[in-house]
C-alpha cells in the first residue's frame, strides 16, 4: 500500500483507533495515523494517514471542521451526549423561536471548557480516565471560534439540527451544553456527523464495508490520496535536482527566488517531495514525504 490518506466515513459504535485497528489488516501496514477523533458515537469523516503520510497530520494546514449535530433540549448526561447516564430530564419549554434567537451568542471566538469526557489531557492524563473513575479534574477554559451555526430544522419532539463551522478543538458536546444553558434547560447532543475535516469532506469517504470489499478486490489502491492533498492551500514550487538534492541532504539553498512563505514542494517530474519553507530568500526542507532516492 502506498503512502497517502484514505479517507473514511467512521461508523457509529466505533472509535477511531478501533478504525485503526480495522484497517491494519486491509491496508498490510501497521503505520497508520489519523486526524481529528471523533466521538463512538459519531459518524463522518475521518482521514486515515498511511505510512510516510502520517507525519502530514499534525502539518495540515486546515483544521477547521463541519459537523451536523442533533441536539436533545431537556436533557443532560454525564458524557454530554445520548450515550451517557442521564442526569437530569425535564419538560422543554422553549422551542425552535427560543432557539433560533440564542444561536448568535454562540459565533465568533468563544471560551469553551473541555468536557470530562474528552481526549485533553491535563497533568499527562487524558481527561476521560479520570471521569471513568468518578472523578472531576479541574479544567481551564480554551479559546475556540465557531465560524458558523446553521438552524437544519426538527427532526423529533424537543430535537434540533444544527451544521457548525469550527476551528480546531471545539467540542459539539460542550457547545450543545452550553446552548441548553443560554435557553434555561439541560441539553445533549443526540447525534453527531462530521461532514468536513480540513480539506476534506464526507463526499470523498468511504464506508469501511466498501473498503475492506475494496481492499479483497485489489481495488483499494485506487481510493488513496496522495499526500498532497492534505496541503491544497499551500503554494506549490517545483524545484530542479540540484535544489532538490539539497533538500534531501536538509541542506538550505540561499538567494533562492521566490517569496517568503511555506510550500509544498514537488520535482521536475511532478512528484510531491514534501514541505519546505522561504524566509530571507533562504529555503529549508520542513518535511519530506517521498523516499529519499525517488
Amino acid at each position: 500500500m502506498k503512502n497517502g490518506i484514505l479517507l473514511v466515513d467512521k461508523p457509529a459504535g466505533w472509535t477511531s483507533f478501533d478504525v485503526l485497528a480495522k484497517l491494519r489488516g486491509a491496508l498490510g501496514t501497521r503505520k497508520l495515523g489519523h486526524s481529528g477523533t471523533l466521538d463512538p458515537m459519531a459518524t463522518g469523516v475521518l482521514a486515515v494517514f498511511i505510512g510516510k503520510a502520517t507525519a502530514a497530520a499534525d502539518r495540515q494546514p486546515d483544521h477547521d471542521k463541519i459537523y451536523e449535530a442533533a441536539i436533545r433540549l431537556g436533557l443532560a448526561t454525564d458524557t454530554g451526549d445520548i450515550t451517557g447516564t442521564v442526569l437530569e430530564s425535564v419538560p422543554a419549554t422553549v422551542g425552535e423561536r427560543e432557539l433560533l434567537s440564542v444561536l448568535p451568542q454562540f459565533t465568533g471566538p468563544l471560551s469553551q471548557l473541555p468536557p470530562m469526557y474528552s481526549a485533553v489531557k491535563v497533568n499527562g492524563q487524558p481527561l476521560y480516565k479520570a471521569a471513568r473513575a468518578g472523578k472531576t479534574v479541574e479544567r481551564r477554559p480554551r479559546t475556540i471560534t465557531v465560524y458558523a451555526i446553521d438552524y437544519l430544522g426538527s427532526p423529533g419532539q424537543d430535537e434540533y439540527l444544527l451544521r457548525v463551522s469550527c476551528s480546531k478543538g471545539t467540542y459539539i458536546r460542550a457547545l450543545a451544553e452550553d446552548i441548553g444553558k443560554a435557553l434555561g434547560l439541560p441539553a445533549t447532543l443526540s447525534a453527531l456527523r462530521r461532514t468536513r475535516a480540513g480539506a476534506f469532506s464526507i463526499e470523498q469517504a468511504h464506508t469501511l464495508p466498501d473498503i475492506l470489499q475494496a481492499a479483497g478486490e485489489g481495488r483499494l489502491q485506487d481510493w488513496v490520496l496522495d499526500t498532497d492533498a492534505a496541503f491544497p492551500s499551500l503554494p506549490a514550487l517545483t524545484v530542479n535536482d540540484g535544489v532538490k538534492c539539497h533538500l534531501f541532504n536538509g541542506c538550505p539553498t540561499s538567494h533562492y527566488q521566490a517569496a517568503d512563505g511555506r510550500y509544498r514542494v514537488y520535482d521536475e517530474t511532478g512528484a510531491f517531495l514534501g514541505l519546505a519553507g522561504i524566509q530571507g530568500g533562504v529555503l529549508n526542507v520542513e518535511k519530506l514525504f517521498c523516499e529519499r532516492g525517488r
